[in-house]
């Protein structure tokens, strides 16, 4: 996987944002989602057995897994030693942005505000994931920090659902969205899982 994020966000227009909590969903999970045409997995390192996850995801053919909720430098390092492709992070600091930008990784920073896009920007990043993306005031808000930072491209995650992704999609600056809709809580179902990200594939440009 080259450095470029936007290749990432372009692979498909749902990034299913994934909890998983036992080790033994990871690979039907990866597998589902793939065969629905879902390719990019972002793994969350909200649980003990994320890693692993990450580990055992890498092993489906097609699978493109990142490590998301990486806070910093150490968690990056780990993500990358579990062999994430790309990593997602809630928020930006200055310390794991540069940790990042110099592992030369695919790197999609949390933003909210005018103020975290120019921290991006003068690390060299143009790439954001808008999250909050709900509670940072939606799509109205998305659409008024996209105007004077119009080299910028993002990726809304936040309270995002079936029904709300496509008009989200619907605006330019935005190559894809986050979502958990596609992956429910508790053990898994894989033909439901894979008709969610067959529908999610689906959301055209």
């Amino acid at each position: 996987m080259s450095s470029d994020i936007e290749t990432v966000m372009r692979t498909a227009p749902v990034i299913p944002v994934l909890v998983i909590d036992d080790l033994a969903h990871a690979e039907p999970v990866a597998r589902a989602l793939v065969a629905g045409g879902l390719r990019v997995l972002e793994v969350t390192l909200r649980t003990p057995c994320a890693l692993d996850a990450i580990r055992a995801m890498r092993s489906v053919e097609g699978a493109i897994v990142g490590a998301g909720t990486v806070t910093n430098p150490d968690e990056l390092a780990a993500s990358l030693d579990a062999g994430a492709e790309f990593i997602v992070s809630p928020g930006l600091t200055e310390r794991l942005g540069e940790a990042a930008v110099n592992a030369g990784v695919p790197y999609l920073p949390g933003i909210a505000n005018a103020g975290d896009i120019m921290l991006g920007l003068d690390l060299g990043l143009t790439h954001f994931k808008f999250f909050p993306a709900m509670a940072s005031g939606g799509l109205p808000a998305l659409k008024a920090l996209a105007a004077p930072f119009y080299q910028c491209r993002f990726c809304p995650t936040g309270g995002i659902s079936e029904a709300t992704a496509p008009e989200w999609l619907a605006f330019e600056p935005v190559l894809c969205v986050g979502g958990s809709w596609v992956v429910p809580k508790g053990p898994p179902d894989p033909a439901a899982i894979e008709a969610a990200a067959r529908a999610a594939s689906a959301f055209g440009r």
